[in-house]
């Protein structure tokens, strides 16, 4: 008989303050550093907190674009990701409270494999439906556009 895996995990991190603007995260066997550049204080050790964000939405567009490329049977080869924000600086300008501050995220994602565009676009669809951090964005009110287009 087969095991189930868990539909819901946990996941952890760990993280000190070393500086009023860095912040040294572990996760795994990792630690990584979310800082602020030199121009407000920090030490340009690692990328602020909102700029991770944008990380964190590349890296899981990689991820989950090649798992439901895999899943499709389509060839998108490496995927190279360009994002724009509009972000509402406000709130961490302690300005005033913002209730959506990543107000509109633009994503272009470049495929240099052989996916034709219509593969493109139902890799696109399914990735909208699984990643979560294009998910965590759009539900929290921010406009996301996503532009999958071969090399």
């Amino acid at each position: 008989m087969a095991l189930k895996a868990k539909t819901v995990v946990k996941l952890r991190s760990s993280a000190k303050g070393i500086s009023h603007s860095r912040t040294d995260v572990g996760i795994r066997d990792l630690t990584i550093s979310i800082d602020e550049p030199e121009a407000r204080g920090g030490t340009n050790l690692g990328p602020a907190p909102t700029e991770a964000a944008l990380a964190a939405l590349a890296g899981c567009t990689n991820v989950i674009g090649n798992k439901c490329a895999g899943k499709l049977g389509v060839d998108i080869g490496h995927l190279s990701i360009e994002i724009t924000c509009e972000f509402d600086r406000r709130g961490v300008t302690l300005e005033e409270e913002i209730d959506v501050p990543f107000v509109a995220l633009s994503q272009v994602v470049t495929s240099d494999g052989t996916a034709t565009d219509d593969d493109l676009a139902r890799v696109a669809r399914e990735v909208a439906k699984y990643c979560p951090l294009s998910k965590l964005f759009e539900q929290s009110g921010t406009a996301l556009e996503t532009v999958w287009q071969k090399a």
